[in-house]
């Protein structure tokens, strides 16, 4: 059986900063392997106006507060930042982590996120053709850069699109993010897998992540059948440790 990992969202919402330090501390001190943050700009749920923290901004600070864990933005959107910024941005955290950052990007669809902050929303089609010429530009940055990374930075990409999202992760990407139930998920990898071998790749090069809700934790086997690698436990404050400590001792059984 293929090495499984797991990690955990925190998100930077509802939350005061120092709550959330304490938390991502705390979430390395337990062991996950990969802590992560999201991109947006206001609340996805609870008070749509409530508290809320930037994502790159706060993986500047989760570099230095962690040790262990690898870190990221799951996942972010490709529209709000040009990609030769976003790949030198990767690179100075690559480095601030001591080569432990992950890329994670997608197209981006939170309305209220463009519209408030001054980004063309459009259809889903124009954001998935600016992800699409992006994710070259970004590769060929990181490769320029001088200090370059310490290391080949994982990519990941995050969605569902059959048509498109999944093409480009067979095309560019090291890790992919879906979501559950475990059916849909099992679908989506097998999507992925027929465009990996459509373009000549091992689809095995592709780590497989998959986001977990708290009621989830009682059945986890389901998605290890349908070929997820790497689970992610989403978490909201008050940052409970318990579900995460559930999730490491079911990794741990293995």
């Amino acid at each position: 059986m293929a090495t499984i990992r797991v990690g955990v969202q925190m998100r930077p919402q509802h939350t005061s900063y120092a709550a959330y330090a304490e938390a991502v501390q705390q979430a390395d001190e337990l062991g996950v392997d990969t802590i992560w943050n999201w991109d947006h700009f206001y609340p996805l749920f609870g008070d749509a106006d409530g508290l809320h923290f930037e994502g790159w901004t706060l993986l500047s600070a989760m570099a230095v507060l962690t040790r262990r864990a690898e870190i990221g933005c799951l996942v972010t959107c490709n529209s709000y930042r040009n990609p030769n910024l976003l790949a030198d941005m990767a690179r100075t955290l690559d480095h601030i982590s001591n080569g432990r950052l992950i890329l994670g990007i997608g197209a981006g669809w939170f309305e209220k996120d463009y519209a408030n902050y001054g980004y063309e929303f459009g259809t889903a089609p124009d954001r998935l053709r600016a992800l699409r010429a992006a994710l070259p530009v970004i590769k060929e940055r990181l490769a320029k850069l001088n200090p370059p990374p310490i290391r080949d930075i994982p990519l990941l990409i995050g969605g569902g699109g059959e048509k498109v999202t999944l093409k480009l992760t067979a095309q560019h990407a090291t890790m992919w993010n879906g979501f559950g139930p475990p059916e849909s998920f099992k679908h989506k990898n097998e999507v992925l897998d027929g465009w990996c071998r459509e373009i000549g790749r091992d689809p095995a090069e592709i780590e497989r992540t998959v986001m977990v809700n708290e009621p989830e934790l009682d059945n986890l086997q389901p998605y290890l059948d349908a070929g997820a690698t790497h689970l992610i436990l989403g978490m909201n404050a008050p940052f409970d440790m318990a579900p995460a400590k559930k999730l490491l001792a079911w990794r741990d059984s293995l």
